[in-house]
């Protein structure tokens, strides 16, 4: 455990200043919401935090998908909460950056890329018998691509053209309350009362990854279009 919050130990405090410091110049660059123009920054904070969250439960199954494949390989609430921290700091940055303008994800090519992450994790759980340090990584890395999947989200809906780096914050701040409510749920429904049980990986992480995979493989497929 102690390898993981060092492997965490990343400097991040310029993120936020540079961010702000690029959103003037490119307030041009994303579709206005105009419907929240005349909210207060609150008002719109709650608003971008509740699409955030919805975004995850229940529309996100993909999404969801991922997290569990991370909470299956080892169940303890805060390695997992580690790995969903290390996801949100990763897609909070390609949000912002697509969202904003900056950068110009593909779809056709952001989608697959998705999905082939999750059967990655979920694979690597039959694999490997124990959480490594360099799984941070991988979900980090792997959280940048989900970030640029978030942004399309925010596209369709839109940005206040002020406010908006409340609107980007927010809807960060609403998948990771998703993401949470996730990892609680699948904890305190089901796995606290079996993870410590002799069978726990080959009768339920073994197969329950391998569903995954399989899953994921699949709807890699069709977003491939092939």
């Amino acid at each position: 455990m102690k390898e993981i919050i060092n492997a965490m130990k990343i400097k991040t405090g310029w993120i936020i200043p540079f961010l702000i410091f690029i959103f003037p110049n490119i307030v041009s660059a994303h579709a206005i919401n105009y419907d929240v123009e005349s909210l207060s920054s609150t008002g719109v904070a709650g608003y971008y935090v509740r699409l955030g969250f919805t975004h995850i439960l229940p529309f996100g199954f993909d999404h969801i998908l991922f997290i569990l494949g991370i909470f299956f390989l080892n169940p303890n609430l805060r390695a997992v909460l580690w790995q969903a921290t290390a996801f949100t700091i990763a897609h909070s940055i390609t949000l912002a950056l697509a969202a904003t303008g900056v950068i110009h994800p593909l779809s056709s090519i952001i989608e697959p890329i998705i999905a082939l992450s999750i059967a990655f994790i979920a694979i690597e759980n039959i694999f490997i018998t124990s959480l490594k340090w360099w799984r941070v990584l991988i979900v980090f890395g792997f959280g940048l691509v989900h970030g640029m999947g978030f942004a399309g989200a925010l596209a369709e809906i839109g940005l206040p053209e002020k406010n908006l780096l409340t609107s980007i914050i927010g809807f960060n701040i609403g998948v990771e309350l998703g993401q949470i409510t996730i990892i609680l749920l699948a904890n305190y429904i089901l796995i606290r009362w079996i993870k410590d049980k002799q069978w726990y990986r080959p009768r339920f992480l073994v197969p329950a990854s391998l569903s995954i995979a399989l899953f994921a493989l699949w709807l890699t497929y069709e977003r491939l279009g092939l």
